[in-house]
Parts: structure tokens; C-alpha cells; sequence
């Protein structure tokens, strides 16, 4: 037991050894804060313990070694005067507060190995933070606003990422909400989509108005938003013509076809006879009696009614602004009716399960021509949805 005890100490020990050696290597190799969140990670857990002076002499010198750093940073920035610097000063000021914050609720921290306390020169930055907090949005808003003149669609989505960012930082800041409306607006594609039919067929009306209903799609894109109505506000970039080449209509038929049924069934009994004509009796002194069978027969006729509709299509894609086509693809959908029924003469008992369910059928009226397209539509609109998903207008 005790051997184990010691074992389970060792590797503690080597553990915390090992630890403040990674926190070494990463100040060395100037990586400062990661090796202050490491420290600081450990003296969190006990800051009493003397596996944990290796880490106090670490966080001191990775502290000051990283203010020193970034202020160093920061000077750089302000003397190159560059409006851009702003963002970074910024957020290096609040770095270096954070940091500040980590490490507080630890002070003081007494080192064994140094027999003092570590040295951590706290400063309050907050004046720092928003003064620099007021140059970054400065510079973000007369920033968006410059790509905002510029008037180019991938300038306008630039404009409004931009204003996002600022309302991150500041929300509610002056007029960015409305600006950031009008940059999203600019920056969208709107995408006409229409029908064009070349046939010598009707489209129903019904029809057209499912195809165009985009909103149950689910297309729009954060910067492509579909219109199935023009308006005449919206400057569009792109059309999109669901182009009806060929409707067949196949003729209505009607087909019969004859089977014959037999079926062999019980129909109740009959005594046997012995030799000499008299009732067989068995063991017991019992009649014997057998099963007496019938062959039983039927006619069904099975009629199949029939009828189909094919739409041939295209989706053309074009360049508005260029009145250019930018891509064509086929398209295509098939409707079948069809209702199964039957009719039978005989005897109904030689009729099998499935001649029976068709027995409850009946003729029912072909449909229209009309509603032969319009039955395609479900089929159509759903090729449209996926040509579409697929298919980049760039």
C-alpha cells in the first residue's frame, strides 16, 4: 500500500514537473499567453503548493513580457497613424485588461523560489479602451460608407459585413441599422422567374400559379432572393423562364381482358358405402362419411382505364442587365391515370382476393386535358426546385 501511495506522489509530482516544463518551452518560444493561461490554470487549482513557484516565475515574466510586447505594438500603430490600426488597438487594450482580470483574483502570489512576491503592475485601461473603441467605429462606419460608393453589388455586401461588425462592437450606432438595410438591399441578387409556353396546349391557371409559387420552395438565398412578379422598385440582375416546349396529350384507353376462374370447393358431405351397398361403419360401430367436392367456375373481365400526359420543358437562365442567356437545362415530367376495375358472370366463389378488391372498383370519368397538365405540376414543380438548387446563376 504504501508503495503505491509513493508511486501515485511520483507521478503527481512529475506531472506538475512536467507542466511547468511545457510553461517554460512556451515562454521561450515567445508565445506569452498561452503560457500566462496555463500558469494561471494551475495556480487556480492550489495556489499554496510549492510544485506551483515554477508557474508563479513563469506567469511574471509571461506577463510582463507580453504588456511589454503588446505596448510596443500599440506604439507601432499609433505612430503609423493608419485609421485601420484602430481595430487592433482596440482589441489588444482589451487583451491586455483580460488578461489583468485573469490574474487578479490569484494576487499575491508568494514565491518560495524568489522569497518575495511576484511583481504584476496592474493599470486601468478603461480610458484606453474607449477612446480606441471610438476610433475602431469611426473607422468602420466612414469605411462602409466608402464601399457604399462605390455601387457594385460585391461592394455592398463588403459595406454591409461591415456594418454587421460594427453593431457587434456598438449596437445601435447612429444610422447603421437603416444603412445596413439599404446595403443588403443593393447587395442582393433579384432573381425574375417566369413562364413562357410554346405549345399549342393550355397551361391551366391553377397550374401556372403553383409553379410560381416560389415562397413554398425554399430558395431564397441570404443574397438571392426569387420574385415570380415584377416590381418595377427592383432593379433585377437575373430571369429565370420555365419554357414549355412540347405538351402530349395520349388518347383515353380503355382495356379489357378476359380470365377464366375454376376453383374446386367443399359442398358438404356424403356417406360411404361398403361392398355389398350398405354404410361403411368404422371401429366403433360409427358412420363414415366423406367430404363431397364441386368445381366451381367464373368469367372476370378486368378493365383498365388509361390515359397520359407529358410536358416537355426548358429552364433558361439569363442576364438581365446583358440580355444574355447565361444557361438552358431540359426539363421534364410524365402524369399517368390509370383505375383498374372489374366484372365477373359465374359463380363469385372461383373468384381470387384480387379479382374481388377490383370488384369494388367502378369506371370513373377520364379527366380533362386540362387536369392532365395540371397533374404533371407536382412532379414539375419539384424538378424546378432541385434545377435550381443546383444550378449557380454566376
Amino acid at each position: 500500500m504504501k508503495k503505491l501511495l509513493y508511486i501515485f506522489s511520483l507521478a503527481l509530482l512529475l506531472a506538475g514537473c512536467n507542466s511547468v516544463k511545457k510553461n517554460q518551452r512556451l515562454l521561450a518560444q515567445g508565445n506569452y499567453e498561452k503560457a500566462i493561461e496555463l500558469a494561471v490554470k494551475k495556480l487556480q487549482k492550489n495556489t499554496s503548493s510549492k510544485k506551483k513557484d515554477g508557474h508563479i516565475t513563469v506567469l511574471e515574466k509571461a506577463f510582463q513580457k507580453n504588456v511589454a510586447k503588446d505596448t510596443r505594438r500599440i506604439s507601432f500603430l499609433e505612430k503609423q497613424g493608419n485609421a485601420s490600426g484602430a481595430k487592433e488597438i482596440y482589441y489588444t487594450y482589451q487583451n491586455l485588461a483580460y488578461i489583468q482580470d485573469k490574474i487578479r483574483p490569484l494576487l499575491p502570489m508568494y514565491s518560495n523560489t524568489l522569497k518575495r512576491d511576484a511583481e504584476f503592475t496592474l493599470k486601468d485601461y478603461s480610458s484606453k479602451i474607449l477612446d480606441t473603441k471610438k476610433a475602431y467605429i469611426a473607422y468602420l462606419y466612414d469605411e462602409a460608407g466608402l464601399y457604399m460608393q462605390y455601387q457594385t453589388r460585391k461592394d455592398y455586401r463588403t459595406a454591409y459585413n461591415i456594418y454587421c461588425e460594427l453593431e457587434d462592437v456598438q449596437p445601435n450606432y447612429k444610422d447603421v441599422s437603416l444603412k445596413k438595410e439599404n446595403a443588403r438591399f443593393y447587395g442582393t441578387d433579384f432573381v425574375l422567374i417566369d413562364l413562357k409556353n410554346s405549345t399549342n396546349q393550355i397551361i391551366p391557371a391553377s397550374l401556372e400559379q403553383e409553379l410560381l409559387s416560389i415562397n413554398t420552395y425554399g430558395l431564397d438565398k441570404f443574397w438571392t432572393q426569387y420574385h415570380t412578379q415584377q416590381d418595377s422598385a427592383i432593379d433585377y440582375m437575373y430571369g429565370v423562364t420555365l419554357h414549355f416546349k412540347e405538351i402530349t396529350i395520349a388518347p383515353e384507353k380503355l382495356n379489357q381482358i378476359q380470365q377464366r376462374r375454376s376453383k374446386r370447393i367443399k359442398d358438404g358431405w356424403e356417406y360411404v358405402y361398403d361392398s355389398n351397398g350398405n354404410v361403411a361403419k368404422d371401429s366403433l360401430g360409427n358412420d363414415i362419411k366423406k367430404d363431397k367436392y364441386l368445381t366451381i367456375s367464373a368469367r372476370v373481365m378486368m378493365i383498365t382505364q388509361s390515359k397520359s400526359a407529358a410536358v416537355q420543358a426548358e429552364v433558361v437562365y439569363t442576364n438581365m442587365k446583358k440580355n444574355t442567356e447565361v444557361n438552358r437545362l431540359p426539363i421534364a415530367s410524365v402524369f399517368v391515370f390509370e383505375n383498374v376495375f372489374a366484372k365477373y358472370t359465374g359463380d363469385k366463389r372461383a373468384l381470387t382476393t384480387q379479382d374481388k378488391r377490383f370488384l369494388q372498383h367502378n369506371f370513373i370519368d377520364f379527366p380533362s386535358n386540362e387536369q392532365m397538365v395540371y397533374d404533371t405540376g407536382e412532379d414539375l414543380k419539384s424538378r424546378l426546385k432541385e434545377i435550381i438548387k443546383n444550378n449557380d446563376l454566376y
